[in-house]
């Protein structure tokens, strides 16, 4: 038999959203947030050719700068305010939750802080963002600032270094603050759906290049094959990552005064793709960074022991088979290194002995730590192959029928997927909230009426 939640949830409708006034105006705010947000990422910095900077960009766009671009929504391409967009907060959080793991002090807040220890790592990650920030914005301007043309003349280095960096840190933080506004006032994650909106802001020029690159070629295959693929691709992540692998947890029964409480039973939900979208950005980021470096270098100028470096860079290029299997490497390696840091079978073994929590036939303690750390492997192992699956087809596409301008990767594609799948299931659970609080007036009325 449903649950009462269950039952609430299947009678959602069209009419009980329009009820929802309140979730009209959440919906609205993040909808003229985003706005704002890709309105940002058509002001170019000050003192930047825009003309000049778009043609030295275009023989960099394979590299790591075109991948940043692509979550920025075209903001770096156009060397916009918000060109280096959440990035920055985003690269603390990972340093942030990684020294939570290794640095004793933080840790210490990250176990036993509580609601003041989170405030207090959510701070220093903000701090973290702002340093960040500030260095990436320093090296962007020094690197602009020494090619030829990029800036207008009579600009000096200084100024255009200053006000570079006030720009693209000032972007940022806005960005963060927008990012934490959308998340209390609007629907979804703020930093989330920013990201998502830089990236679905690209799918129709993708598209649309896909379509004239067939229509000029004549062959129609690679683009049904692309949508094939897509929706396949679409099909498997919201399979995998609505999966779960629940394990029974007993609580026992126990005196408490005069009374007898526990004897509850649970379940532990263990993700199969624990280490979320990390992976595929941390392997991507790093083999990208020699192709953006020896994009910047003149092959003329390289001493002659150096001599194997063009060749060697351009293997590791989307669409090779080098490129291929370190991508596929790197991901297996991060999924796996990622989901240690993130979920720790010792600790979560000592929570459950502290409550006096047990799985069924297993002793608390260190064999319950042992049968987690078994379990969190071999989903680990599932999930490392399914994340990349997803993000090595779209360069065997690149390979095979030579859809160069594919307009979403794979790791593109699963920020889009998972992004929906929690913004709809925020948007369901307000829905949910709401016909539990007409319920709520409606029996207070009958009460009423009834005395």
């Amino acid at each position: 038999m449903a649950s009462a939640a269950e039952q609430l949830a299947a009678n959602m409708n069209f009419a009980s959203f329009q009820k929802a006034t309140e979730l009209h105006k959440r919906i609205w705010f993040t909808i003229i947030a985003l706005v704002v947000f890709r309105l940002g990422t058509y002001v170019p910095i000050p003192g930047i050719n825009p003309d000049a900077f778009a043609s030295a960009f275009a023989g960099q766009s394979k590299g790591i700068l075109g991948m940043f671009n692509m979550f920025s929504g075209g903001a770096v391409e156009r060397m916009a305010i918000f060109s280096l967009n959440v990035m920055p907060y985003i690269s603390a959080s990972i340093i942030v939750q990684l020294m939570g793991s290794v640095y004793p002090p933080w840790e210490k807040l990250k176990k036993e802080g509580g609601e003041a220890g989170r405030k207090t790592l959510n701070q220093y990650t903000r701090y973290l963002a702002v340093i960040l920030a500030i260095v990436q914005s320093f090296s962007i301007a020094v690197g602009l600032h020494s090619q030829a043309g990029l800036v207008f003349e009579g600009i000096s280095a200084p100024f255009f270094i200053a006000s570079t960096v006030v720009a693209l840190t000032g972007g940022t933080m806005f960005l963060m603050w927008l990012g934490e506004q959308i998340t209390s006032r609007g629907v979804g994650n703020g930093v989330s759906l920013i990201i998502f909106a830089g990236i679905v802001a690209g799918l129709p020029r993708g598209i649309g290049q896909l379509l004239v690159q067939s229509q000029t070629s004549g062959n129609y295959v690679p683009l049904f094959v692309i949508v094939a693929l897509a929706v396949a691709a679409v099909w498997a992540i919201v399979f995998i990552e609505r999966s779960q692998r629940r394990l029974l947890v007993h609580y026992p029964k126990r005196q408490q005064g005069n009374r007898m409480i526990g004897g509850d039973t649970s379940f532990m939900p263990l993700k199969i793709n624990t280490a979320g979208v990390i992976p595929p950005i941390f392997a991507s980021s790093l083999l990208l960074l020699p192709t953006t470096a020896m994009g910047f270098l003149s092959t003329a100028n390289l001493p002659p022991w150096a001599g194997w470096l063009p060749a060697t860079v351009g293997a590791l290029q989307h669409g090779q088979p080098a490129f291929m299997i370190l991508y596929a490497a790197l991901i297996i390696f991060f999924s796996f290194f990622y989901t240690s840091v993130v979920f720790n079978p010792e600790e979560t073994a000592e929570n459950l002995r502290k409550y006096g929590g047990f799985l069924p036939g297993i002793r608390p303690g260190k064999r319950t730590a042992e049968y987690l750390d078994y379990v969190l492997t071999r989903l680990t192992v599932i999930g490392a192959a399914y994340i990349t699956a997803v993000c090595i087809m779209p360069e065997i596409m690149m390979a095979g029928l030579g859809a160069t301008q594919f307009a979403l990767g794979g790791t593109s594609v699963l920020i889009v997927v998972t992004v929906t799948m929690d913004t709809v299931a925020q948007i369901q659970s307000q829905l949910l909230a709401h016909q539990y609080e007409g319920l709520i007036k409606k029996s207070k009325l009958r009460g009423s009426k009834g005395r």
